[in-house]
């Protein structure tokens, strides 16, 4: 029989349902006795923030290219002793190359963005280059004191490839890797989902679900993911 409270609330327009608070879907990380946690394409610091959360002692280095993000990033992270930023991009070469930087800066992408990024996401395709520098994560990973456990976590706008092809020996060495993939080609030339599973694949990672998943509201296709890849025991 239908709630004669809720029938009242549903003439006025508004609809009530039971509260069923969600689960942290990054506790189990707490388990894995991770020491250093790489976070490349780190924007302002969303996911670094989400990690010192729940792995309050663990060393965070963060790679971010714009100039504008990367000063932001370092503000938020300014008293965090354990927390170093680059102001770099990851992929298989190093140098310097124009990054398409997005009007929404999380969209930005070392890749041409594609007309079907542009039309689920149409706040993002207003676009301009930006001169970045490009590392590869070995180079970088030889440079610093990496103590394993390690996580790694890819959000490169379709460059995620060229990240693991410059980082071969780290993720060799990683525990976890959380990695944006899509089912859509976004932008020009991107790997999809399928091709990042069998890299990871290739490299000793086991698929263990999604973190989060973006979805078409019109027609509730999946768009990309940021999938979880646990190397097998």
């Amino acid at each position: 029989m239908p709630n004669p409270i809720r029938k009242i609330f549903n003439k006025a327009g508004i609809d009530l349902h039971r509260y069923h608070p969600s689960a942290d879907r990054l506790a189990w990380l707490s388990g894995l006795n991770i020491k250093t946690v790489f976070d490349t394409g780190a924007n302002i610091g969303q996911f670094a923030t989400e990690i010192r959360e729940r792995l309050p002692f663990v060393q965070i280095y963060s790679f971010e290219p714009i100039k504008e993000c990367y000063e932001k990033l370092i503000v938020n992270f300014a008293n965090d002793k354990n927390f170093q930023a680059f102001n770099c991009a990851l992929g298989e070469i190093e140098g310097l190359l124009n990054m398409n930087k997005s009007s929404y800066t999380p969209s930005s992408s070392l890749l041409a963005m594609a007309d079907s990024h542009k039309q689920l996401f149409p706040h993002t395709k207003d676009n301009r280059s930006e001169s970045i520098s490009i590392r590869r994560l070995d180079e970088v990973s030889n440079e610093i004191n990496v103590e394993k456990d390690i996580l790694i976590k890819v959000d490169t706008q379709g460059y995620e490839d060229k990240v693991i092809a410059g980082g071969i020996k780290t993720f060799l060495q990683a525990k976890v890797a959380i990695m944006e993939a899509s089912f859509i080609r976004l932008y020009e030339g991107q790997p999809l989902f399928d091709d990042i599973y069998e890299k990871m694949k290739s490299l000793g990672f086991t698929y263990n679900g999604a973190l989060h998943q973006k979805i078409n509201p019109k027609t509730g296709e999946v768009i990309f993911e940021d999938a979880i890849f646990v190397r097998n025991q």
